[in-house]
């Protein structure tokens, strides 16, 4: 099959290229590079450095006719939404836009959208969270997410395009970048090998922070290769279905770091804690079994060993700074 990633040289899109590829798909990735990095993209896989916005994209799809398209590309950042929400609302939305209208136009069968069940939900009524429960999106990137999924339930009923939405949750692993906001994992990884203090934030009355929905990418790859079948239509929660708070996340990260680096100087105690950022929920879980059931997926690898394979990439050279 000939699919399209966008986003394909970012973090959690280059191992879903890599998955596609090595399952024997064609495939052609799209990445303007603001985020992500050439050198993660898959040697085998055909490389365009496009902005998804551009004529030139639609027309790389009018021309290349995909099969499928997934689109991983995102302005991912909450406090960027909520700072410039018309950015936010340009990329993610008008983005989007763009690779349906080609979509339709080029005869392409089926788009995979990449979704947040750890921001669409919001404070969610229903707690841990099925794909049932009504979205109540809390920042502009969640409310472009959300917005996105309808755009896309428009194009399935008007042109009959084929449709799958994964709503994520917190997903970490290896390439995941330590600069920004986002990629907890990554970032206290990061400041624990540099000898730098990190940040918990949180909200009143909650010394252990929030709770997370903590994925491993490798198992995020196996739920877009499970997506591009098309009875496999329909909107599904991608995580774990287990709970962590960010305290425990951290000291999980310190423990593995120990073991491999026993000399180190730094305690578990280097956080210095701040008030929750506009945008910030105070708790997030997926139940999953909708993915369990229907996609035949599920989440093999717990908190424990994911931060383990993170950390072996971390520490191989030229991945650490």
């Amino acid at each position: 099959m000939k699919i399209m990633v966008t986003g394909g040289a970012g973090f959690i899109g280059s191992h879903v290229v890599d998955g596609y590829i090595e399952s024997g798909h064609d495939v052609l990735v799209v990445d303007d590079l603001s985020t992500g990095k050439r050198s993660n993209v898959h040697p085998e896989a055909r490389f365009f450095e496009l902005d998804i916005r551009s004529p030139e994209t639609a027309g790389l799809i009018k021309s290349e006719v995909p099969q499928a398209i997934n689109h991983h590309a995102a302005q991912a950042s909450v406090p960027f939404s909520v700072a410039e929400p018309r950015n936010d609302a340009d990329i993610n939305i008008q983005g989007f836009i763009n690779i349906l209208e080609a979509a339709v136009k080029g005869g392409v069968e089926k788009v995979i959208f990449i979704s947040s069940g750890g921001a669409v939900y919001g404070n969610a009524r229903q707690y841990p969270t099925a794909e049932g429960c009504a979205p109540e999106p809390l920042s502009p990137y969640a409310v472009s997410k959300f917005a996105s999924e309808k755009y896309l339930a428009f194009y399935r009923h008007q042109y009959g395009l084929s449709t799958t939405v994964l709503r994520y949750a917190n997903i970490y692993g290896p390439r995941q970048a330590p600069h920004g906001e986002a990629g907890v994992v990554a970032i206290f990884m990061e400041n624990i090998l540099s000898g730098r203090d990190s940040i918990l934030y949180q909200f009143p009355d909650d010394a252990a922070g929030m709770i997370r929905d903590y994925c491993y990418v490798g198992d995020v790859v196996k739920a877009n290769l499970k997506a591009l079948h098309r009875e496999t239509d329909g909107c599904f929660n991608i995580g774990s279905g287990k709970e962590t708070r960010t305290l425990a996340l951290y000291e999980t990260i310190w423990a593995a770091i120990r073991e491999t680096k026993p000399d180190l100087p730094r305690s578990p105690s280097m956080l210095n804690r701040r008030p929750a950022r506009p945008g910030d929920i105070p708790r997030s879980c997926l139940i999953v079994d909708k993915a369990r059931g229907a996609l035949g997926w599920g989440a093999d690898t717990d908190v424990k060993t994911g931060v383990r394979h993170t950390l072996a990439w971390c520490l191989q050279p030229g991945n650490h700074s």
